[in-house]
Parts: C-alpha cells; structure tokens; sequence
C-alpha cells in the first residue's frame, strides 16, 4: 500500500477542482483509491513528466484530466500537487 500526503495547497485546489467538475467526484475519488493501492494500474497511466516538471508524475482521472503527483517510490509515499485538464497544470 501507499500512502498519499495531502497538503493544504492540493486541498485548496482539488476543492476547487470540485466544485467546477462536480460530475467527476466519483472518478476523481477512485483515481485516489486506486493510486494508494497501486498507483502502476494501466487505468492511472502513470508518467514521469519532462522539462521543468521532470521531478513530477502524472496519473489520469479520465482522458481530461490529471493529478499530478510527487511520487517518492522508496517511502512508499505520493505527495499531489495539482489537479485539472492537461493544460491547466501543465502551464
């Protein structure tokens, strides 16, 4: 198992991701689930992100959207630190 540090940052913003997506609550909550239990399931399609985020992952909610994640793979431990479609957390 792992286990996921939310920061009061990411609470900020994945209370905001809500409330503008409110359809997507129960997506979003599995992609969490699931991301503790084994963040590598082919559904999160879990990747390694380059450029100025090369020390960041991403997974998928659905094709739109994504949670981006410092994923420290010894401690066992994922840290998100955003949420949103592809072009809001990769600006």
């Amino acid at each position: 198992m792992y286990k996921i540090l939310f920061t009061e940052t990411y609470n900020k913003k994945a209370a905001n991701f809500i409330k503008k997506h409110k359809s997507l609550l129960k997506q979003y909550e599995k992609t969490l689930k699931l991301m503790e239990i084994d963040p590598f399931h082919p559904s999160l399609r879990l990747h390694k992100l380059e450029g100025k985020f090369q020390e960041v992952y991403s997974v998928s909610i659905n094709i739109s959207y994504r949670i981006t994640i410092e994923f420290i793979i010894k401690e066992n431990i994922i840290i998100p630190l955003d949420v949103g479609t592809h072009s809001e957390i990769y600006k």
